[in-house]
């Protein structure tokens, strides 16, 4: 079993807001890090394009909790670079800092194109520069880049999927790698509340196109994205509902092949709000 994988637990939070750089805001973000920690989360994910200046401040702060980034885009930040900052956080924090890299989207990154290609080009770049395939994590939604982070990299940390292809891409990676998805929670048992904050929250990502795409891969259909989602995408993207149903639905995604959930709470909030009081009712929910 990799170091990773044994670190992490089996529930992280996936988090925009502790991505920020809001110099007003860090004492927050960190004792928020802290109270991670405290509250028995093996990761923090952060959301974004993210990269190791954000996941330090966060490690520093805290003393085993991991930190990853989800994701840091292949093409904003040259491998070398990368290499740099990983192994000088690696070195400060033996084993604290997971490296996830993804290709974005067309939409984000006006020099993105053969996304595959740059990816494993990325890769042969940091294995050059000594960033050990341990280190690094893909966000892997497709059946290629699902096998690359087999072989390249200690696993997948896949977006907006679904139970059922957290179980295609278990058989995909084979049982060694790490497999954690990332699933949105949402406290509210109001199904019309709850899908509202859902739709809203999905707008961005139902107008990407790697994201429509694998959603029609998978079974979805064209009227599925309509309108910000049908009832049936958001209930299989989302956990909603009590706590017996939430809890349920996050098992779903362990009893499929996942190793580890990054938690995602959606609650209508701002992009640098923390949701603080949520993470710690999660908490006990998972206790």
């Amino acid at each position: 079993m990799s170091h990773l994988k044994e670190s992490i637990g089996r529930y992280g939070i996936f988090s925009g807001a502790l991505r920020s750089e809001n110099p007003e805001r860090r004492g927050e973000r960190a004792e928020a890090a802290s109270e991670l920690e405290e509250l028995g989360y093996g990761a923090i994910w952060l959301g974004g394009n993210s990269a190791a200046h954000n996941a330090a401040p966060l490690i520093e702060a805290t003393s085993r909790i991991v930190v990853g980034t989800g994701i840091q885009s292949i093409w904003m930040y040259e491998p070398e670079a990368s290499a740099t900052s990983f192994k000088e956080l690696d070195s400060a924090h033996p084993g604290r800092f997971a490296l996830g890299l993804g290709v974005s989207h067309a939409r984000l990154a006006e020099q993105y194109r053969r996304p595959y290609s740059a990816l494993v080009t990325y890769l042969d770049a940091l294995d050059r520069a000594g960033v050990p395939q341990q280190g690094r994590l893909l966000a892997a939604l497709g059946p290629k880049t699902t096998e690359l982070a087999r072989d390249r990299a200690a696993g997948a940390i896949p977006y907006l999927i679904t139970a059922e292809q957290t179980a295609r891409s278990r058989e995909l990676l084979g049982e060694e790698p790490l497999l954690a998805p990332e699933l949105k929670v949402i406290l509210e048992s109001d199904p019309t509340r709850a899908r509202t904050l859902a739709r809203d929250f999905l707008a961005l990502y139902l107008s990407l196109p790697n994201y429509t795409n694998n959603l029609l891969r998978n079974g979805f259909t064209e009227d599925d994205l309509k309108d910000g989602g049908s009832d049936r995408l958001i209930d299989a993207v989302c956990a909603w509902g009590d706590e017996t149903t939430i809890r349920a639905r996050i098992n779903d995604f362990h009893e499929a092949g996942a190793d580890h959930v990054a938690l995602q709470v959606v609650d209508g909030g701002g992009r640098e709000d923390l949701s603080r009081e949520a993470w710690r009712k999660l908490a006990s929910l998972l206790a």
